[in-house]
């Protein structure tokens, strides 16, 4: 599939956008997703156009970052960037390093993606895990469509903050979509390493029914599956070699 001038302005310019962090305070952001399906046998190709970027964009002082993901199950070969911002306008905001690097990426990355999906998230920090998991390598993603954003929400806030009762804190960080196709909400829950994988742990409801009985239990869940038109999920491994942090 030939990629689009549209696409190609968008890949070049999310190369430039700030690093996706994982919020500490009771704050929002803006979050940045973009999915790059890379060509089938040009994985190493991209890969390395990735990290030739990378290169160029600190010999030219660029101060910006960004993470990147490496998504395991699934169709295809897929790599997500994410980045952050606190408000649209940093969108006004021009990255001089990155205009310099622009013809790495024309000629070492763009010709190796049979195509991308860009989509803009807002972090809710009220549903989410207070403090980052020190260590994260792993995120395992749930994605969710719904048909009615209210109840859906009531439910979240209930069993979150159950959650948080029983153990401390949330488990994952939220975000609700803000524009495009497909998921209209998603989770993102942390983890070490895929050992952790392994560790027995009470699911959500498992929890719920601890604190409020079985009762309960199964007529808020009845109540969330009727809000729900889809459900989905990935994990994701994090491509350090492949992503930039000015730390």
């Amino acid at each position: 599939m030939k990629i689009s001038k549209t696409i190609l302005s968008i890949a070049c310019f999310l190369l430039m956008l700030p690093l996706t962090i994982l919020a500490q305070e009771d704050e929002s952001f803006i979050m940045n997703t973009t999915a790059f399906t890379i060509k089938f046998g040009h994985d190493s190709d991209f890969t390395e156009g990735v990290k030739k970027w990378n290169k160029c964009y600190k010999d030219n002082k660029g101060t910006e970052s960004w993470n990147v993901w490496h998504r395991l199950q699934g169709k295809g070969n897929v790599y997500v960037l994410t980045s952050t911002m606190e408000n649209w306008a940093e969108m006004d905001k021009s990255d001089e390093a990155g205009k310099a690097c622009r013809s790495i990426a024309e000629d070492l990355i763009i010709p190796h993606i049979e195509n991308s999906e860009f989509n803009t998230n807002r972090f809710m920090p009220n549903y989410s895990r207070k403090t980052n998991l020190e260590g994260m390598s792993i995120v395992w993603v749930y994605s969710f469509k719904v048909n009615n954003s209210l109840v859906f929400n009531e439910v979240v806030k209930d069993v979150t903050t159950t959650i948080a009762q029983k153990e401390g804190d949330k488990r994952g960080f939220w975000y609700a979509v803000m524009a495009g196709e497909g998921a209209n909400y998603f989770v993102s829950t942390p983890y070490k390493s895929f050992a952790d994988l392994d560790t027995d742990t009470d699911n959500v409801w498992q929890v719920y029914e601890s604190a409020h009985g079985a009762a309960k239990t199964k007529a808020i869940r009845e109540k969330f599956n009727a809000a729900l038109e889809d459900v989905w999920s990935y994990t994701y491994t994090l491509e350090t070699e492949l992503s930039m942090s000015q730390n």
